[in-house]
């Protein structure tokens, strides 16, 4: 095992953002993609087109579609493949890992399939141990990342000296780590924003403003404290980079493609329609089932996902989740 060589397995955005990073931090780096086509093309136009348009791919970032040459002597392993697939991309690598070598998932939502959250996947797909994978999360947008925009996030494992560890790896001059050994809450707090996204896009999608904005935020993130903590995550958490500062950026972002499918879904689009189109996915559509099956099954009460997952599922328009949301009995603020 090398230290300081790194694999990132997916080529997508934001794991070609975070191999172009830790590449700039004096790191040996290989980024693993299924399609050794895709990869050609990368190479060929010094650019990953689909992904991250306009950025540089240079050449000492080596490329590579075979898992087992893409992870030999890795001391860390970075897991950036899409929620939707990453449980079969990681079951790829389940006999490479070196031993020894830190494994980090940097992807945000739950395992389709078992609803686990995604470090908890990677661990039973790679074959190791509970809690032996880090997390990475935090208001991270891969188009300003790659082009160097400063950003701050956070790395966290159960063992607080792993996330020291990965938070070393990935420091530097434009991209600052903080540490936690909460990575539940952590997790959490990168998922459940993707689907409270949805809804401030719908909002914006009808021709709300600020206000409605603003409510839906704050209110968005009781409820991501409320499943976090139910879920074994700390309140002090939820209010940092990984909680409060996702879901703003997530809620109010350009590059946010939740809060554009939201905005398309307000606008009066088929979710159809708009996912025939889209080239990359958004997460919280996939996730928004599995936030409020989760939520029921421990007595978590999430009105704005319970009325993303009925538009999404075509039961609710979005103006009448409005209706729905501003009709609730009155409450104390808690």
């Amino acid at each position: 095992m090398n230290g300081n060589k790194v694999c990132v397995v997916g080529n997508g955005g934001w794991g070609t953002a975070l191999a172009l990073l830790l590449l700039g931090n004096g790191r040996e780096v290989t980024l693993w993609g299924h399609s050794a086509e895709e990869l050609s093309q990368m190479r060929a136009r010094a650019e990953n087109a689909p992904y991250l348009p306009g950025v540089r791919i240079p050449p000492e970032l080596r490329l590579e579609s075979d898992p087992a040459a893409a992870i030999a002597g890795a001391g860390l392993v970075v897991l950036a493949a899409p929620s939707h697939f990453y449980e079969p991309v990681c079951a790829r690598f389940r006999s490479h890992v070196p031993a020894g070598a830190d494994v980090v998932s940097v992807s945000k939502g739950f395992c389709p399939t078992t609803g686990g959250r995604l470090s908890e996947t990677a661990a039973r797909a790679l074959g190791l141990a509970d809690g032996a994978v880090a997390v990475l999360s935090g208001p991270s947008h891969a188009e300003e990342v790659a082009r160097g925009i400063p950003t701050a996030v956070v790395a966290a494992a159960a063992d607080l000296a792993r996330a020291e560890r990965v938070q070393a790896a990935f420091s530097g001059p434009r991209f600052r780590v903080y540490a936690s050994d909460d990575p539940v809450g952590v997790e959490l707090g990168g998922a459940v924003k993707n689907v409270l996204a949805l809804a401030v896009g719908m909002s914006d999608g009808l021709g709300f403003g600020d206000n409605s904005r603003a409510a839906l935020i704050t209110r968005g993130l009781v409820e991501l404290a409320r499943l976090g903590t139910a879920l074994g995550g700390r309140p002090a958490t939820f209010p940092g980079l990984s909680g409060l500062g996702d879901l703003v950026v997530t809620c109010t972002s350009r590059h946010s493609r939740n809060r554009g499918v939201g905005e398309r879904l307000g606008r009066g689009e088929s979710l159809a329609a708009i996912r025939a189109g889209m080239k990359q996915i958004a997460e919280g559509v996939w996730n928004a089932p599995l936030v409020c099956d989760m939520a029921a099954a421990r007595g978590v009460e999430m009105p704005i996902c319970e009325a993303v997952r009925r538009v999404l599922e075509g039961g609710l328009a979005p103006a009448d989740a409005v209706s729905l949301l501003m009709g609730r009995d009155p409450k104390r603020e808690r």
